[in-house]
């Protein structure tokens, strides 16, 4: 048996695809403990993992994180991702050393698992604490010859000439555009007693020893330089909810024959005049049946106006059981979402531009997946246009389903564990020998 401590930043995206490795974990023998908000709690003890509090760090309880602080309101792009390093992820980091040392010294684990943002698990092995894995909740952040640094959205080229593109946005982009990104990274590190470092805080993210990647290698761009402790895992998709309970319409969504949009701007941003209301105007005369979600809003307040006469609404419906009757879904472009979307074969239009998502976006456009609009808020022409593209054109829901095959052939949860098993047992970077599937 080995001892595990879970750290994830308390926002729904970073703590959910932990939740099945803790319960692997966990059903095969080892001790867990999971340090996150209190507004996880109840999944967190659900997994059989034991729940450890923020203390020194603020919990908000169940108001996320602010991604909107007031100066940050309203950015997109490299912009509001450089905000959120800082203020979200970075400015965290020593209030979770303190705090992990306190669950430490009572519970000696073998190894820390964190999320990809969790900077305080970073510290804390690098001031001699134990080994450090990783679960990623977005795509690479690492740098490579053969991309663009992460941020600006971009396609890979790993041609000649593509690689000296690589090499002069790097020099761009680290004396820069991501400069005080650097300079703010290097003065927290030296708050709890570090050295700066060279890499940033993009690349240390990932970790030394071991880089659980939640998806497959046909949805990252190809690397020649990968790190072999990077390991692609699948995607740790969710199973039925146990207390789904239907909505009043849902007889409609399995007797209706036409195609089906599912719309959603997950559970983080969800105003509705970004997507959801431009979506719905977009397809309302249409020959669609339109699914929304409003990301837990009741549906009277969530701004939509009058429904058409094609749409159904809801304020949540697990994707688990939605998504096997999709033709195709509209999104902001959440990775977890995205994720599961692929593993169903469902193709996509993308319309996001905040924290992570270009990037996200971006990786569905290249994938051949689907189509990236390329804005935060998106014309109903724009999103009637794409959605009538990805139905049409079968090459999308051809690399969507592609895609879902090679998801198929992961056990995320267990790989994970068996990974995290042999850097509990031995302490050294965990390797891997092929490329993925």
């Amino acid at each position: 048996m080995a001892r595990f401590v879970i750290c994830s930043v308390p926002v729904i995206g970073h703590v959910v695809p932990g939740l099945p490795i803790a319960r692997t974990l966990v059903a095969r023998g080892h001790e867990v403990r999971w340090y996150t908000g209190r507004s996880f709690k109840e999944r967190v003890e659900a997994t059989g993992a034991t729940y450890e509090p923020l203390r020194v760090v603020p919990d908000g309880g169940d108001q996320d994180p602010a991604w909107h602080l007031a100066e940050g309101e309203g950015l997109t792009g490299l912009a509001a991702l450089k905000f959120g390093i800082k203020h979200l992820f970075l400015d965290a980091g020593p209030g979770q050393l303190a705090d992990l040392r306190r669950i430490l010294a009572d519970f000696p684990a073998d190894v820390i698992l964190c999320d990809t943002a969790f900077v305080g698990a970073l510290f804390l092995h690098e001031l001699g604490g134990p080994p450090r894995a990783v679960y990623g909740i977005s795509p690479l952040t690492i740098a490579s010859r053969d991309t663009a640094p992460f941020g600006l959205g971009l396609p890979p080229d790993a041609t000649p000439r593509g690689r000296l593109r690589n090499r002069a946005l790097y020099a761009l982009f680290d004396r820069v555009l991501f400069r005080d990104v650097h300079a703010y990274y290097n003065r927290v590190r030296a708050g709890v007693g570090l050295p700066p470092s060279r890499a940033g805080a993009l690349n240390d993210a990932v970790s030394p020893h071991l880089y659980l990647q939640g998806t497959v290698p046909s949805f990252e761009y190809p690397r020649g330089d990968l790190p072999p402790q990077v390991h692609f895992i699948g995607p740790t998709l969710p199973g039925p909810a146990p207390d789904f309970a239907p909505p009043p319409w849902w007889s409609d969504l399995l007797a209706d024959r036409r195609p089906v949009v599912h719309v959603t701007q997950g559970t983080v941003t969800t105003a509705a005049d970004q997507l959801l209301a431009p979506t719905l105007r977009a397809l309302a005369g249409e020959d669609l049946l339109v699914i929304a979600t409003t990301g837990g809003q009741p549906v009277a307040s969530a701004g939509l106006g009058t429904l058409p006469d094609n749409a159904r609404v809801a304020p949540f419906i697990p994707h688990y059981h939605l998504l096997p009757h999709v033709d195709a879904m509209v999104t902001n472009g959440g990775y977890g979402g995205v994720q599961i979307a692929l593993a169903n074969g469902v193709p996509l239009v993308t319309a996001g531009r905040t924290e992570e998502k270009p990037e996200v976006c971006a990786r569905v456009a290249w994938s051949g997946a689907g189509i990236d609009l390329k804005t935060n808020r998106p014309s109903p022409t724009q999103i009637r246009r794409a959605v009538r593209v990805v139905l049409d054109e079968p090459r999308y829901r051809r690399a969507a389903l592609r895609i879902a095959g090679k998801i198929a052939r992961h056990d995320a949860p267990t790989e994970a564990a068996r990974l995290l098993e042999r850097l509990a047992a031995t302490g050294a970077p965990v390797i891997t020998t092929v490329s993925g599937v």
